[in-house]
């Protein structure tokens, strides 16, 4: 048996390194493979972030268009006010009062008819602040436009007794 034991030795010593070198290379492989593997999922999560960052700088410059755009369109709109003093005398009484007219334009088409405020104007009052104060397409509550007087006289003399003429509301 003794010898038996001597002629079976090293096959057996063999057999385990065979095994050993077996299992040995089977998990570099694994290894091998799982690295392979993970280049594509790697790749592709670059690929996934960089088109999430395209849609990001995409849909900014679409809003910054829209808002330019916007911004264009409203810079294109504005008021033309004009306003004169109309004096009206009754038998016992003296009345002066002030008309405010005022339009919106877009570059140069009218969005609107002339709306007109009569007000009036007592003594001492500043004819300024009365204008800003009626005026219904100013900015001073964040309105449709800026005020523009385009065509506003600077309260032109006008004979007390006569009426308001459209060549006397232009001047």
């Amino acid at each position: 048996m003794d010898v038996m034991l001597w002629m079976m030795l090293p096959m057996f010593t063999a057999a385990g390194s065979a095994l050993l070198a077996f299992y040995i290379m089977q998990a570099k492989l694994e290894v091998a493979i799982a690295k392979e593997r993970e280049a594509p999922l790697e790749a592709r999560a670059l690929l996934l972030g960089m088109q999430r960052e395209v849609d990001v700088r995409v849909k900014a410059a679409e809003e910054e268009a829209k808002r330019r755009s916007l911004d264009d369109f409203l810079g294109d709109i504005r008021v033309e006010e004009r306003h004169y003093m109309r004096e009206s005398k009754s038998l016992f009484m003296k009345k002066k009062s002030m008309v405010l007219q005022e339009r919106l334009f877009l570059r140069n088409i009218p969005l609107s008819n002339w709306v007109e405020h009569e007000l009036t104007v007592e003594e001492g009052s500043d004819a300024r602040n009365l204008v800003r104060a009626a005026s219904i397409f100013s900015g001073r509550n964040g309105g449709a436009a800026p005020a523009v007087e385009a065509a506003t006289p600077k309260f032109p003399a006008l004979d007390r007794n006569a009426k308001p003429t459209p060549a006397r509301m232009i001047a």
